[in-house]
């Protein structure tokens, strides 16, 4: 026993002796590789670096989080009005009828508020109710009689250019009137300010957006969508889908959709449309639309078109898939068309593919 111990110490110690001698050889370089390693990860997570948040509206990684409360402004679609200032800043645009086969725009701006907005328009009783379900401040210039009086009676903080006309909204000289009223973002703030509205977001919207390793193929695949309001070319809008860009661009009676202010043409994710009822409520052609009901939708994305459903969730008309779920988004901006069930969605939306 004893003779067995002095050799398994004897091994022992040798392999002490080895193990010490090729530390002592070997360490510098051990030490040099691990401070490679350290560097090479030290700049790997130098340049990955990962947003932290998430722009509620488009879903699009953003540095910083998002605070402003949402702003809508009605914006004028006259011909005479074209083109618009401050379109490509909007995180979500919505077309709809004004009177007749007139539409406007309500523009809402989280992400960033552009320099100058308009030409702005008047409010419509539906417009408000938009406003109310973003819970938005909202800008217009003028209204209708019903929405006089949801203004009068504050149904949404709001600022509008019958009150402030030269004071916070400028008249341009390069248009005529009723084209040719805008308003600016510094005026936008000034204005809540006036009258008392918070623009701290409270979190309301909650909009669902595919992953990045979602693809969001589903549906018949589409390269061209087009919608008539009416017979005039004047509000026939064309989206076509870029595939290098993964974005639809927008052409309305066949001239490029631009930011006035920019020169920029708009580059939109996604393009929606809901058909809604509407019926005309005066002699002027003014209408009321049906923001709660539910009913057919299209949307096309990646290149897809989908037929899915939309459903008043949380106030907002929102795009939903059979289970109630909202159906996903692609990360980005988004144009929605509301479209008058009569003639509805067949008969106004043309594919091509």
């Amino acid at each position: 026993m004893l003779v067995f111990k002095s050799r398994k110490l004897l091994m022992a110690m040798a392999f002490s002796a080895l193990v010490i001698g090729g530390c002592s050889k070997d360490t510098p370089k051990v030490k040099e590789e691990d401070e490679t390693v350290a560097q090479e990860e030290t700049v790997v997570d130098d340049h990955v670096q990962q947003p932290a948040f998430v722009a509620p509206l488009t879903g699009e990684a953003v540095q910083e989080e998002i605070t402003q409360r949402p702003i809508i402004v009605t914006i004028n679609n006259h011909p005479a009005a074209r083109p618009q200032s401050g379109l490509a800043a909007a995180d979500i645009i919505y077309e709809m009828l004004a009177e007749g086969n007139v539409t406007r725009f309500l523009a809402v701006y989280q992400s960033e508020l552009p320099e100058n907005i308009g030409p702005v328009r008047s409010a419509r009783s539906y417009f408000i109710d938009m406003a109310k379900g973003f819970d938005a401040f909202y800008v217009a210039h003028g209204y209708s009689p019903e929405a006089k009086t949801m203004l009068d009676n504050r149904v949404v903080d709001n600022i509008n250019g019958m009150a402030y006309d030269g004071i916070l909204f400028k008249r341009s000289s390069e248009r005529i009137a009723p084209h040719n009223s805008y308003i600016t973002s510094e005026k936008i703030l000034k204005g809540a300010e006036m009258v008392g509205a918070s623009m701290n977001y409270s979190e309301k919207v909650l909009q669902a957006f595919y992953e990045p390793d979602e693809r969001g193929k589903i549906g018949i695949e589409t390269s061209q969508v087009d919608i008539y309001y009416g017979n005039n070319e004047d509000f026939h809008n064309s989206y076509v889908y870029d595939h290098q860009s993964n974005h639809y661009e927008r052409q309305s009676a066949g001239v490029d959709t631009k930011d006035m202010l920019t020169g920029e043409a708009l580059s939109l994710a996604n393009v929606l449309f809901f058909e809604m009822d509407h019926q005309i409520v005066d002699d002027i052609g003014r209408q009321t639309i049906d923001l709660t009901s539910g009913g057919n939708a299209y949307v096309f994305q990646n290149g897809y078109l989908r037929e899915v459903k939309w459903a008043n969730v949380n106030e907002i008309p929102t795009a939903v898939e059979q289970s109630g779920e909202p159906v996903k988004l692609v990360p980005g901006k988004s144009w929605v068309h509301f479209v008058p069930s009569s003639p509805g969605l067949q008969a106004m939306v043309k594919t091509q593919p």
